[in-house]
C-alpha cells in the first residue's frame, strides 16, 4: 500500500502523515511518498515527517522524498493532492488585489478564488495524467487542492473518467466548533445533512445520538452573538487581534485574527436567515461590504499565516535539527488529516461510511443542473461515492448557488479556451464584485500578477 502526497512541502503534510500512521492497521500502509516541486520546503518538512513516522510513532512505514513524478506515482494506491500553486506569495496577491478595488480579498472566494483556480486547473490535470500513466489502475486521487469547486469543475470537464474525489475540511472544522460549543466530546457521533457548492453551502440538520442540535445551537449563537466555544469568548478583543503565533494559535487556527469576524458573521447571517446554519465562507458573499470594511489591506490572512503557522513550523524544524527536540505545537494534526485518512479507509475497506464530498449532481438536488459539481453527503465504498439524494432546495439558496456555479463554469471555460471575455464574465458574475468595470480593473491587474501561471487570455 503506497500513499503519495502531492504538495509534500505543505505545512499540513506532517498532520496528514500522522493521521495516516495512526490508522496504519486499517490502511495497511507500507510506504508514504512526498512529492513537491519546491525542494527546499519539502526537504525540511521531510525531516519532521521522518521523526513522526520513525521516532514519535515508531512505525516501519517507508518514507520516500522525491521530486521525480515517475518515482512519486509508480504503483501508488492513493494520491493525496494538496497543491498551492504560486505559494503564499500569490495567495497574498489574491487577497490584496481585490481589496485595492473595494472587493472581498479571500484566497478561495470572490476574485481571489477565481485567480487561484486559474493557476490550479492545469497542474491538477497534470497530476491526473501522471497518475493514470504510473499508478495502479485502481488508484484514487483524494484532492484537497483549492479552490475545490473550480478544480472539480475542470476535472469533470477535462478528465471525466478520472478516479478523483474532491473534498474540503471546512465543514468538518465547523462541526468541530459546534461540538465544542455544545460541549460534545465524541464529535464523530454527530450526524449532519448539508447541501451546496464547495465553500458555499448550508447545514440543514445536525443531530447527536438522534437528538436535534439545530434549535439549541440557534439559541447558543443568538445568546453569544457568535458561533464559538464559550471558553474562547472570555476575551473577545484578544480573538479579534492579530494572531500571536503561539501554540494555542496553531491548534485553534480557525478562531484567531480575521477568523473572529467569520464566526461573528454566522450570527449575523442567522439573525436574518435562521433556517439553516451557513458555511462560514458564505459571509464573503452575503456580507461583502462589511468584510471589506473590517479587512486590513496591508495585513490579510496570507500574512497572518506566513507570520504564524508557516514561520512557527519551519522555525520548529530548524530547532529540531539543532537540538533534537520537537515541539509538537508547531505542526497542526487534527481533523484536516483525519478526514482524508478516514476517506481512504472507507474506499479501501468498502465501509460505506458517510462523508461530505464534491461530486457531480446527477439529480441529487433536483432543481440544480445535472452536471453541477455540488457538495453533498454520500456513502463511500470501494467504487466511490453513493450520493444521498434530497428534495428541491429553496429558491433563495438555489438562486445564490446558480450565480456562483455559473461564475465558476465560465471561469473554467475561459481558462481552457484562453478567452478573456469569458473570464471577465466570470469575474463580473461573481457576487463579491459590484460592477463589470470593477471586474475588469481587478482582472487586468491579476493578469499581470499571474503571468507565470495563467494561460494567455485573448
Amino acid at each position: 500500500m503506497i500513499i503519495t502526497i502531492v504538495g509534500g512541502g505543505s505545512t499540513f503534510t506532517a498532520g496528514i502523515v500522522k493521521s495516516i500512521a495512526l490508522r496504519r492497521e486499517e490502511l495497511e500502509v507500507d510506504e508514504i511518498r512526498l512529492f513537491d516541486i519546491d525542494k527546499e520546503r519539502q526537504d525540511r518538512i521531510g525531516i519532521l515527517v521522518d521523526w513522526i513516522l520513525h521516532e514519535d510513532l515508531k512505525t516501519d512505514i517507508k518514507l520516500v522524498i522525491t521530486y521525480d513524478k515517475k518515482e512519486a506515482y509508480t504503483d501508488a494506491d492513493f494520491i493525496f493532492a494538496q497543491m498551492r500553486v504560486g505559494g503564499y506569495a500569490m495567495r497574498e496577491q489574491d487577497e490584496k488585489i481585490p481589496l485595492r478595488h473595494g472587493c472581498v480579498g479571500q484566497e478561495t472566494c470572490g476574485c481571489g478564488g477565481l485567480a487561484y483556480g486559474m493557476r490550479t486547473i492545469f497542474p491538477m490535470i497534470e497530476v491526473i495524467d501522471d497518475t493514470e500513466k504510473y499508478a495502479k489502475p485502481t488508484y484514487w486521487i483524494l484532492n484537497y487542492s483549492n479552490p475545490a469547486a473550480i478544480v472539480s469543475e475542470a476535472c469533470r470537464k477535462l478528465r471525466p473518467n478520472a478516479r478523483i474525489i474532491n473534498i474540503c475540511d471546512m465543514p468538518i472544522a465547523i462541526i468541530d466548533v459546534v461540538a465544542a460549543a455544545m460541549e460534545i466530546e465524541d464529535k464523530k457521533e454527530i450526524v449532519y445533512d448539508y447541501f451546496g457548492l464547495n465553500h458555499f453551502g448550508w447545514f440543514t440538520s445536525i443531530e447527536y445520538h438522534g437528538k436535534d442540535l439545530m434549535e439549541p445551537l440557534r439559541e447558543y449563537i443568538k445568546e453569544h452573538q457568535i458561533l464559538m466555544p464559550a471558553a474562547y469568548l472570555k476575551d473577545k478583543a484578544a480573538l479579534a487581534a492579530k494572531p500571536t503565533g503561539d501554540g494555542d494559535d496553531q491548534q485553534n487556527r480557525h478562531t484567531k485574527g480575521s477568523w473572529y469576524y467569520v464566526w461573528k458573521g454566522v450570527y449575523e447571517i442567522m439573525e436574518l436567515f435562521p433556517e439553516y446554519l451557513p458555511n462560514t465562507y458564505l459571509n464573503y458573499y452575503l456580507q461583502q461590504k462589511e468584510f471589506v470594511e473590517h479587512s486590513n489591506p496591508e495585513m490579510t490572512r496570507a500574512n497572518e499565516v506566513m507570520q504564524t503557522r508557516e514561520k512557527n513550523l519551519f522555525d520548529g524544524i530548524d530547532n529540531y535539527v539543532k537540538t533534537g527536540v520537537v515541539d509538537e505545537t508547531v505542526f497542526y494534526a487534527g481533523s484536516h488529516g483525519d478526514w482524508i485518512a478516514d476517506l481512504a479507509i472507507a474506499l479501501k475497506n468498502d465501509t460505506k461510511a458517510r462523508f461530505l464530498v464534491i461530486t457531480e449532481n446527477r439529480g441529487a438536488i433536483p432543481n440544480m443542473p445535472y452536471d453541477a459539481m455540488v457538495e453533498v453527503p454520500a456513502y463511500i465504498g470501494k467504487n466511490g461515492p453513493e450520493v444521498i439524494a434530497r428534495d428541491n432546495i429553496p429558491l433563495f439558496q438555489q438562486g445564490l448557488m446558480m450565480q456562483q456555479l455559473n461564475s465558476e463554469k465560465l471561469l473554467v471555460e475561459g481558462c481552457i479556451e484562453g478567452s478573456y471575455e469569458k473570464v471577465l464574465k466570470a469575474f463580473t458574475l461573481n457576487k463579491t464584485v459590484p460592477s463589470m468595470t470593477v471586474a475588469k480593473e481587478i482582472l487586468d491587474e491579476m493578469i499581470e500578477a499571474n503571468k507565470p501561471y495563467w494561460p494567455e487570455l485573448k
